[in-house]
């Protein structure tokens, strides 16, 4: 990563993102649920964790969003199950749910299809999305195990050159804000912010990083 912005917003930008990130310790589960968005990434870290035996099922979910309208010639889902099966994970082995917009669809919609028999899951998801990801599913399917995880991706190999690192700053800070915002309206559980994050995300906000807020 070329930084192309100032070294004090690009500590501001890690703090938010080092906050973003959970990781879990996987376990063996019934069912590996993909998060679409614009980085393929994560499709190819599913196919890794199918293909190590985490779980014998892969659902993508995701329609479009904020970030990928007009990006892929379908849903996100369906790219997403496109990659895994040209990694060599087969047709009947993948769920494809290709209505949901944003995270909180992803995993009610996600919920739907599943049924009661997933007693426990890996979302895999954005490193950066990792958290507001654990937030909605504690929310909104309360009573089953989520693991949470994301491709091993450093915040330095984060932007690419279709999505620069503004375009990661900007989506970090309205993630955080949907953090704030969405536990009243019952899409999350309500979380700890920690005083050095909400000081880099005003400093983000005051910086013009507002425009996904």
């Amino acid at each position: 990563m070329r930084p192309s912005v100032s070294p004090a917003v690009l500590q501001a930008a890690r703090t938010l993102w080092d906050f973003h990130l959970i990781y879990d310790e996987l376990s063996k589960a019934d069912l590996i649920i993909g998060l679409g968005s614009y980085d393929l990434r994560v499709a190819d870290r599913c196919a890794e964790l199918f293909h190590e035996g985490l779980a014998g099922r892969i659902l993508f979910t995701g329609k479009s969003g904020n970030w990928t309208d007009g990006l892929y010639g379908g849903t996100e889902a369906e790219a997403f199950a496109a990659r895994a099966k040209e990694l060599d994970v087969p047709d009947d082995a993948i769920l494809i749910e290709p209505q949901a917009t944003n995270i909180g669809e992803n995993i009610r919609f996600s919920r739907a299809m599943a049924g009661d028999e997933a007693r426990r899951i890996v979302i895999v998801t954005k490193p950066q999305t990792q958290r507001r990801a654990y937030a909605a599913v504690r929310a909104q399917w309360p009573h089953v195990e989520a693991l949470v995880t994301a491709p091993l991706t450093r915040f330095e190999d984060q932007p690419t050159e279709a999505y620069p690192l503004e375009k990661l700053v900007h989506e970090m800070v309205g993630d955080l804000q949907r953090m704030i915002d969405y536990p009243a309206k019952g899409y999350q559980i309500a979380q700890s912010i920690p005083a050095s994050v909400a000081d880099a995300f005003d400093f983000l906000v005051k910086e013009g990083y507002h425009h996904h807020l």
